[in-house]
Parts: C-alpha cells; sequence; structure tokens
C-alpha cells in the first residue's frame, strides 16, 4: 500500500533560505565589495570591456563569489557553466572542454565557473591551460584559500586575482535590513543582541542571514532577545579557521610578530582567537618556543625553559587548564628583552660552513688515540684552559683555510649585556697572548 496518496493535492515546497531569497539580482544590489563592484571598481571596469579575460575569485565564505560569477554569467552571450571542484572529476571535465571547443567552432563562447577551485590538483589545474589558450572557456575560479599558495603558476598568470573582503558591519546591517524588509517583520533583538549577532557572522553575509532565521524561529511571540539571551537560543557559529590553511598560518604570525614586538595583550588576543577556533594547543605551544629561541635567545635564557614548560603542563594537564599555562609563557616571552643574536649567528655560521666545504680542524685540538695520529701531529701543542691563566688559553681552534670570524655579537639587552662584557674580555686576552 503507498503511504503517498498520489490523487491529492501536493504540498508546496519549502521555502528558500533567506540568503538565497536574498541573493542580488544586480552587481549594484551585492553587499560590501565596493571596490569591485561599485560604479568605479575593478570588476565593473572588467565587465563592461569588450572581451572578458579569465578571473580568479579570492575571499572569504559568505562574501558574494558564487552571487558575483552568476550576475556576470547572465549578464553575457556566452553559455554559462558551474561546476564545483569538490564533485567534478577528470572525465566530466573532458566533457565539458570538449563541448566548449565545439561551441567555439560555432562562433559562442563559454564561462565556466569553478566553485572551490583549490581543491583541483595541479595536474587537474593544468587541464584548464590548453582551452584558456585556445579561448574556448573563460575561466572565473572561487577559492576560499590563497591562491598564490593552492593554484599552478601557469594557472594564475593567464587570470586575475579580484580579492574579495569579509562583509564589514555596515554591509551585514543593510542584509538583515532588506531581509527585515522581505519579512515584513523586524528581527526580536534590542540593539546590543543586533550588534552581537552581526559579530557572530564574522564577515559571512550567507551566516547573518541563517542566523536572522534561527533567532525568527526562536523568538516567542512579543519575545526581544537580549545579547546573553541571544547567546543561548543560537548556537554560537565557529570562527572562519582553516587549520591547515591561511587563518593557521595569519593568526599564528600574527601572534609571532606581537611577542617579538613586546605586546603582550596583542599577544594574548591572538593567542585567545586560536584557542576559540580549536587550534591545537601543542602546535601554539612548540611555536613559543621558538619564538624564545629566536626572538630572545640569551637576553633572557629562562624563556626557552618556560617555553619548554608550558608546553610540558599542557601534557600533564590537557584542556581547558593546561592552556593557562601556555598563555603564561606567551606573556612571558612578550615582555622578556629581545634579542635575534644567537639567530643571526646560526644563520652566519650556517652559510659559512656552506662555503667553505669540509676543511679539517687545526690538528692543535683533535684527539690522538693512535700511535699514527700522534705521529702526524694531532693533538700537538693543545693547550689546556683550566691551566691556563684565567682558565683560558686564547688558542685559535679555527681552520687555518676558514681563518676567525666573529658570528655572534650580543645585544646590550638583558643577559646579553654580561655575555658582551664576557666576549671583550677574552678577546683582549687573546689579543694581549697573541692569538688574534
Amino acid at each position: 500500500m503507498s503511504l503517498v496518496d498520489d490523487a491529492g493535492p501536493k504540498a508546496e515546497p519549502p521555502p528558500a533560505p533567506l540568503a538565497e531569497r536574498l541573493r542580488p539580482k544586480t552587481l549594484a544590489e551585492v553587499s560590501g565589495q565596493e571596490h569591485l563592484t561599485g560604479p568605479d571598481g575593478s570588476l565593473t571596469r572588467l565587465i563592461a570591456a569588450p572581451s572578458l579575460g579569465s578571473m580568479i575569485f579570492w575571499g572569504p565564505p559568505g562574501s558574494g563569489k558564487t552571487t558575483v560569477a552568476r550576475l556576470i554569467g547572465a549578464s553575457r552571450n556566452d553559455v554559462f557553466v558551474q561546476v564545483s571542484a569538490i564533485h567534478t572529476g577528470v572525465a566530466e571535465l573532458k566533457k565539458i572542454f570538449d563541448a566548449a571547443r565545439t561551441r567555439r567552432a560555432q562562433g559562442q563562447g563559454t564561462l565556466l565557473f569553478v566553485d572551490e577551485i583549490h581543491r583541483f590538483n595541479r595536474a587537474q589545474q593544468d587541464s584548464f591551460l590548453p582551452v584558456m589558450e585556445d579561448g574556448s572557456i573563460t575561466l572565473i575560479g572561487a577559492t576560499t584559500e590563497n591562491p598564490s599558495f593552492e593554484l599552478n603558476a601557469s594557472l594564475l598568470s593567464r587570470a586575475r586575482v579580484l580579492v574579495f573582503r569579509p562583509l564589514g558591519p555596515e554591509a551585514l546591517e543593510a542584509l538583515l535590513v532588506r531581509a527585515e524588509r522581505l519579512a515584513a517583520k523586524p528581527l526580536p533583538l534590542d540593539p546590543q543582541a543586533r550588534e552581537a549577532l552581526t559579530a557572530m557572522a564574522d564577515g559571512d553575509g550567507r551566516a547573518v542571514l541563517t542566523l536572522a532565521e534561527e533567532v525568527w524561529r526562536a523568538a516567542r511571540p512579543g519575545e526581544t532577545l537580549d545579547a546573553a539571551r541571544l547567546v543561548e537560543v543560537v548556537q554560537r557559529r565557529a570562527p572562519i579557521y582553516d587549520k591547515a590553511q591561511d587563518g593557521h598560518y595569519n593568526l599564528i604570525s600574527a601572534l609571532h610578530k606581537c611577542v617579538r614586538g613586546s605586546d603582550p595583550d596583542a599577544a594574548l588576543y591572538y593567542l585567545a582567537r586560536m584557542f576559540d577556533a580549536g587550534e591545537d594547543p601543542l602546535f601554539i605551544a612548540r611555536r613559543v618556543v621558538r619564538m624564545a629561541s629566536e626572538d630572545i635567545g640569551l637576553a633572557d635564557p629562562q624563556a626557552l625553559m618556560v617555553a619548554n614548560a608550558a608546553k610540558d603542563a599542557y601534557d600533564f594537564l590537557g584542556s581547558p587548564e593546561g592552556e593557562l599555562a601556555i598563555a603564561e609563557a606567551v606573556v612571558y616571552v612578550a615582555t622578556a628583552p629581545k634579542s635575534n643574536a644567537v639567530y643571526k649567528a646560526f644563520g652566519a655560521a650556517q652559510a659559512l660552513a656552506k662555503a667553505h666545504g669540509s676543511p679539517a680542524p687545526p690538528k692543535t685540538v683533535l684527539n690522538a688515540p693512535t700511535r699514527l695520529m700522534k705521529r702526524e701531529g694531532y693533538g700537538a701543542d693543545y693547550q689546556y684552559d683550566h691551566d691556563a691563566p684565567d682558565a683560558f688559553s686564547g688558542q685559535d681552534y679555527w681552520p687555518e683555510k676558514v681563518g676567525r670570524h666573529t658570528l655572534y655579537e650580543p645585544v646590550e639587552r638583558g643577559f646579553e649585556r654580561e655575555l658582551r662584557k664576557r666576549l671583550e674580555y677574552w678577546a683582549r686576552l687573546r689579543r694581549e697572548r697573541g692569538q688574534g
């Protein structure tokens, strides 16, 4: 027995999501991308040209990339084809390219929009080159990832990259106003809650409209939500942050530079953002260890110990208790005296080692465990420093071919001020004893 009455009236399909119903019909309606779609925007100028070149749209989710691509497609005589790199394989691409070549032979162009184009591997990206070269297709690729890292240079050289920005508060507010006009009712939010809603969207136009729909569903008749109640009834959207891509590297870079710039407050802010986005705390702890050795070094030898101790404390405690130890280490390294003298010295030493090959150390400082080696002069005339005045012989340890170099130059900050005094003292003794 059928559970569906075929003879009965068919139910109305559910309404499309609010974001789809409010999708702009013209470029002028696109919010937050005036630098591209405004009267003097770069995209407006490109579209006005007689021919359209290939383009890569780079920007965060919900910034309008797909909408703009569809609007361009609707404005031209070319056949518009839309695919997603997530669901499209080599065989389907070949069919699209063959059809595009056939259209071109008949005098018609093909505008191919590829969403998530960075998902294609290098070989798949290269397959676009011949049909771009012969004019069979005009490509519009959309990506949330940095094209410099995710797309082939050969593909980028044939396309112009247009950057879509996250939507600012004004653009998000404009979307909410349009939504209220369409729904013919205001959002049941007080002013603070309305601001909180746009903050939750994190620059994503689609997200702000989805959240608005959730608010309308959740609010009871006559109820106005404040910010605290809003957080309770609407599950907060996760921040835009891909731990394997740009968000990951941008925030850890910001944290590192705040530490280097001795700004503990900004450093804690970026640390909190990474924790909030679900970053692996041990990744952060490892980076703090690196900051201690690269940007503080021997200006405060304790910094490396504190950073390592924070890593061990997190290993021992786990989340969320262990995160406080990492925060403590971040504050310590941000407020420590700074020096990259060891970092620079090690880099110079590496360059020197590569430049001079493998010259042997002076035989004086080599051990002579066999008679043959003794006869060859290994260990001859070695001066045991503890037996020398001031426990310092000043002998030359450098290969003759390389000669003496000064690589480590301590700064006049923190503990390195003391190290500079020691090095100057030993250099004076070396000169006095005729060792350079």
